[in-house]
């Protein structure tokens, strides 16, 4: 999901404009409201370890048509055919409604779930990166929105992304046996995607022989704390590869005490850079807007790292009076969609170049 800018101002061009801002206030509305849940007793029923030959159990490979294929603007396009690398995609939460049969943990094969993931996170985020690898997005019984509002912390909710994480890492050992074969690897997730993320990174990755292979990280919506992983840095600048990069964004001069916690590493997305310095909206290439096909816009956000998140003004276009909240969680992606599309195959062209001169 994103913000829309109109550049025309008759009604016809307007109604798509307020049918965004309600869609984008219900979703952040039930993104950043605490909904404390602690009767919540119910997993999956089947706890079975999932099966990833099974093509259904992804949301995007690189062999069969999906949303990770489609490219916003005609300039833009799909290389996977191509491609030297491989992109591993842990999608955000999509299991935001009523419980499906009560389970904390969503069901692998729900039709209805698995069409909202395919058509908000698989298009609007894992679609940034085919131009610069094939993309494997899986899909996986991931926890409910409930447990990130549950203040104590329980078993409970641990249990939750725990069994999440089995699919996430089930998955992620299938690709490497089979799909593989000693390609170069970006890790992209976000939010709850990126909790998954981490931990991948930190069990395969981190001072692990498979760092070699990686070329980079974003692990954006999720702060990633100074020390988290013992030999994996933060990204510093646009070209730097074997590295992360993760930001959260919220409005300029909002922050969030509630999720405020020091030693957060954070990247600019527009500038690349880990310091306080402003990137202004020219920098920005593209913000992808909710339509998609055709809806991106040019320097309308802008961004700035401030304790620990990134700072952006909101974006200006009809009916954008109407949007009165501050983080902007759920737009991390899609606000910087071009630069960030950009600097992933920048970083690949980077590694492959230098893993040919090193030979």
């Amino acid at each position: 999901m994103s913000f829309s800018s109109k550049k025309h101002l008759n009604a016809k061009k307007l109604m798509p404009d307020v049918m965004l801002v309600s869609c984008i206030i219900c979703l952040l509305a039930s993104a950043c409201t605490p909904k404390l849940s602690n009767n919540l007793t119910s997993f999956s029923k089947n706890e079975s370890t999932t099966n990833y030959a099974n093509a259904e159990n992804w949301a995007a490979l690189p062999n069969k048509q999906d949303n990770a294929d489609r490219v916003p603007v005609p300039s833009f396009k799909d290389n996977q055919s191509n491609a030297q690398v491989d992109v591993f995609f842990i999608h955000p939460t999509t299991y935001t409604k009523k419980k499906i049969d009560g389970a904390w943990n969503a069901p692998i094969d729900n039709i209805e779930l698995n069409a909202k993931t395919d058509e908000s996170t698989i298009l609007h985020q894992a679609s940034i990166f085919n131009a610069s690898g094939r993309i494997f997005a899986p899909r996986y019984r991931q926890a409910h929105l409930d447990i990130f509002y549950d203040e104590q912390n329980t078993p409970l909710a641990e249990n939750a992304l725990n069994l999440a994480y089995s699919d996430v890492k089930a998955a992620f050992m299938h690709y490497l046996k089979n799909e593989n074969n000693g390609r170069p690897i970006i890790i992209a997730a976000h939010s709850q995607g990126t909790i998954h993320g981490a931990r991948l990174m930190k069990e395969f990755f981190d001072g692990k022989p498979l760092q070699k292979n990686l070329v980079v990280a974003y692990l954006v919506g999720m702060p990633i704390v100074e020390g988290y992983f013992d030999q994996i840095r933060v990204c510093e600048n646009a070209a730097q590869t074997q590295c992360f990069c993760s930001w959260r964004t919220v409005k300029k001069g909002y922050i969030p005490k509630k999720y405020a916690i020091d030693n957060v590493l954070v990247t600019n997305p527009l500038n690349w850079k880990t310091d306080n310095t402003f990137a202004p909206k020219e920098l920005n290439e593209g913000t992808v807007l909710q339509k998609f096909d055709n809806d991106m816009r040019v320097g309308i956000v802008n961004a700035q790292i401030k304790d620990g998140f990134i700072w952006s003004d909101k974006p200006k276009f009809p009916w954008s009076f109407l949007i009165t909240f501050r983080n902007y969680h759920i737009a991390d992606y899609n606000f910087f969609y071009a630069n960030l599309r950009k600097n992933a195959v920048e970083r690949s062209k980077n590694f492959l170049f230098r893993n040919k001169k090193g030979k």
